[in-house]
């Protein structure tokens, strides 16, 4: 079967991470612009790629390279810089953006949280107050109210796995809330309550018919046969002997299959797991590396592996096991709304060269195309990232995108892995 003749290619940025201008037209900060010296070597996402000043550069590079989607994240500090207003600037740009995509030919997919809290929210409790939810729901009707007449592809939200776990637990990413011993049970109800009242604004109020799923960090188990019962114990090492505030199961199983996990019992009602499961379109994965290693290190051993500049294991296979387990266990089209490497890419001669990346792209792409040809329903695939950015703890030390980012003078270069993706997408595939 291979890949849908309107498959969406894509590529995919956060809005904390490319756009800088931090504190104009009537934005204001988020918990990443006061995360101080959390960041690696002093840096600040303050200016970031310019994306602000520069979408129509960035817009027409992506024209260039063929994509046929694009995946983007609005950014509450601009729309909803103060409790209960609303900022028109910050709207603006949006639409503006939308609207470029448009001309270009690109899908613009839209997720509404990318992390990139607004202070003022954090200073009210973040996560952890009740009020949240209302205040999420009111910036999201203002985004889908703006913008619906264009944009047919929601995500609700990117991750929470990680803003929820790596924020309020470990403390490793903002707001850097530390207490391993505390499960953070009313963290995760609220994000699931704004979740699923977000599905049900968005059917009622957009302007054309929406798609609308949610973009997961996806980790997977691949498994070690694929007898029936290495199939079955992979599964199960994917979702149910994950436990803890990264699992995949804790945030996917309430809205993929209306079921509470044992951590979570106790604090969501009946009419709650109603909300949360209201129904959607298809479920984004976020795929970079399996989790064979922290599970069973004997019979994976990660050291024999390619890494990336992160540490990253690099194994293709994991695409195809995500895809295909998210798709046994939900049942819904699965888009694959992150995936990439990071490397050192340096520019010499006016040209970067990252051959590493060329090879991640087939490895990875191939394995998405078992999917695609054994009949699951993968609707795109959005590559982690358009461009080089601020990759938030890390700083601008890692190097994720398909377009190199002199982040002195903002010159864009494509990177040769850019324009591999570009005869990817002109053969949809075919000539992997």
């Amino acid at each position: 079967m291979s890949f849908s003749k309107d498959f969406l290619w894509g590529a995919a940025s956060a809005s904390a991470q490319i756009e800088g201008a931090w504190n104009e037209d009537g934005k204001c900060p988020s918990i990443w612009d006061n995360a101080g010296d959390k960041i690696k070597n002093g840096d600040t996402c303050h200016t970031s790629c310019d994306h602000y000043h520069r979408y129509k550069e960035d817009v027409a590079l992506m024209r260039e390279l063929g994509l046929k989607s694009y995946r983007f994240s609005v950014s509450m500090c601009r729309v909803m810089p103060e409790k209960g207003k609303i900022n028109p600037k910050g709207l603006e740009f949006y639409k503006n953006l939308v609207s470029e995509l448009r001309s270009a030919n690109i899908e613009p997919l839209c997720t509404l949280y990318h992390w990139d809290l607004p202070q003022w929210v954090q200073d009210e409790g973040g996560w952890k107050n009740n009020r949240i939810v209302d205040w999420y729901l009111q910036y999201a009707e203002a985004v889908v109210d703006a913008l619906s007449d264009s944009v047919s592809y929601w995500m609700t939200f990117n991750e929470p796995q990680c803003f929820i776990m790596m924020g309020y637990v470990m403390g490793t990413h903002a707001p850097f809330k530390h207490n391993v011993f505390t499960f953070r049970s009313h963290h995760i109800r609220n994000f699931l309550l704004a979740h699923g009242k977000c599905v049900r604004m968005i059917r009622q109020r957009a302007k054309t018919a929406p798609k609308i799923g949610i973009a997961m960090a996806s980790t997977c188990y691949i498994p070690d046969s694929e007898t029936p019962e290495g199939l079955s114990e992979a599964a199960k090492f994917s979702f149910e002997h994950q436990v803890g505030e990264g699992s995949n199961s804790l945030y996917m199983d309430p809205i993929g299959l209306g079921k509470a996990s044992n951590m979570m019992k106790r604090c969501l009602s009946a009419e709650d797991l109603k909300i949360i499961s209201a129904p959607l379109d298809f479920v984004g994965v976020n795929v970079y590396q399996p989790s064979n290693s922290m599970i069973n290190k004997e019979k994976y051993d990660p050291d024999s592996r390619k890494k990336t500049s992160l540490g990253w294991v690099v194994d293709g296979r994991c695409l195809y096991w995500t895809i295909r387990q998210y798709w046994e266990r939900y049942h819904l089209p699965v888009m694959v709304t992150e995936n990439g490497m990071a490397a050192n890419d340096t520019v010499q001669n006016g040209e970067c060269h990252d051959p590493e990346r060329v090879e991640f792209l087939d490895e990875f792409i191939g394995s998405m195309k078992r999917a695609a040809d054994e009949g699951i329903p993968v609707l795109g695939y959005q590559h982690w990232s358009i461009m080089d950015n601020f990759e938030w703890c890390e700083g601008y030390g890692p190097r994720f995108g398909l377009i190199h980012i002199d982040y002195n003078t903002q010159k864009r270069t494509l990177k040769d892995s850019a324009r591999h993706y570009a005869e990817i997408i002109r053969t949809n595939g075919e000539n992997l």
